[in-house]
C-alpha cells in the first residue's frame, strides 16, 4: 500500500510479458503483507455501531453473502474482508467522469468494485491493468469497476488521464476525489489505511467486502469471487 506520494512522475509501463509477470509478483507480495493487517481493518469497520453516521448508513446484515463470499476470499484475495454486516456510504460524494458530483448510489443495480487510486501509488498503477481486464470480462454481466482517482492539484486530472492513456485503460472510468473527502470517510470508518483501497458493494449499495491494499484482480481467485458475487445478486 501507499500512504503518501512516491515518484510522482513514474509510470511503470511494462515491457510485454516480462513486465506483466513482474507486476503480478509485485501484487502478490504486497497482498501477503496486507493479509497480516486486514483483520485489524475489519474489526475497526465492523464495530462502529456507536457512531451516528454509521447507524444512519445501515443495511440489514446478509448472512448468505457473508458465507458465500467468505468461501471465495482465498489465494490472491485472501486479504479481502467480507463484511456484509450492514454498512452503507451515503455520505460519500465524488466527481463523476462526466463532471457531476454523485454518490455511490450512482452504481446501484450492479455489483460494484470501487477502487481508490493515485498515479503516485505504485501498487495502484500495478493493479490498474488487472482491473481493466476484469471490467472487460464482466462489465456486461451486472458488474462494474468504479475507479476513483486521488491525484490532487491543478495538474491532478491531467496526470491521471496521461497514465490511463499510456496504459490503454479504455474500460475504466476516471472518477475523481480531488479533495480527499470521500477517502477520508473510508479512513474514519476504518476501511482504508492507504492506497489502493477497495470496496465491494452489492446492487443495493450495501458493503459486501473491503480490501486495504492491492490484489491480482484478473486472476482465477478474483474471477471466482466476482462470479460468486454475481450469483448472489441474481438470487436477491
Amino acid at each position: 500500500m501507499s500512504s503518501q506520494p512516491s515518484n510522482p512522475n513514474g509510470n511503470d509501463r511494462g515491457n510485454g510479458a516480462e513486465n506483466a509477470v513482474k507486476k503480478r509478483i509485485s501484487i502478490g507480495a504486497a497482498t501477503a503483507i496486507v493479509v497480516a493487517i486486514a483483520t485489524a481493518v475489519w474489526v475497526s469497520n465492523g464495530n462502529n455501531g456507536g457512531n451516528g453516521t454509521a447507524m444512519a448508513n445501515s443495511c440489514p446484515a446478509n448472512p448468505a453473502v457473508q458465507t458465500a463470499l467468505d468461501e471465495k476470499a482465498v489465494g490472491d484475495l485472501a486479504a479481502v474482508q467480507v463484511t456484509a454486516k450492514g454498512a452503507r456510504y451515503d455520505e460519500i460524494s465524488f466527481i463523476h467522469e462526466n463532471g457531476d458530483e454523485v454518490g455511490f448510489n450512482a452504481f446501484e443495480g450492479n455489483v460494484t468494485l470501487v477502487n481508490f487510486w493515485a498515479t503516485w501509488c505504485a501498487p495502484c498503477r500495478a493493479e490498474m491493468p488487472e482491473l481493466e481486464a476484469l471490467q472487460k470480462d464482466y462489465g456486461d454481466k451486472g458488474f462494474t469497476v468504479a475507479t476513483i482517482n486521488l491525484d490532487i492539484g491543478d495538474d491532478g486530472l491531467a496526470k491521471a488521464q496521461k497514465f490511463m492513456d499510456e496504459e490503454n485503460l479504455s474500460q475504466l472510468p476516471l472518477h475523481r476525489d480531488p479533495t480527499f473527502d470521500a477517502f477520508e470517510v473510508l479512513k474514519k470508518r476504518g476501511v482504508a489505511l492507504g492506497l489502493p483501497a477497495t470496496l465491494i458493494l452489492g446492487p443495493d449499495g450495501c458493503e459486501w467486502g473491503v480490501l486495504a491494499g492491492p490484489a491480482a484482480w484478473h486472476g482465477d481467485d478474483a474471477k471466482a469471487f466476482v462470479e460468486a458475487a454475481l450469483d448472489l445478486a441474481q438470487e436477491s
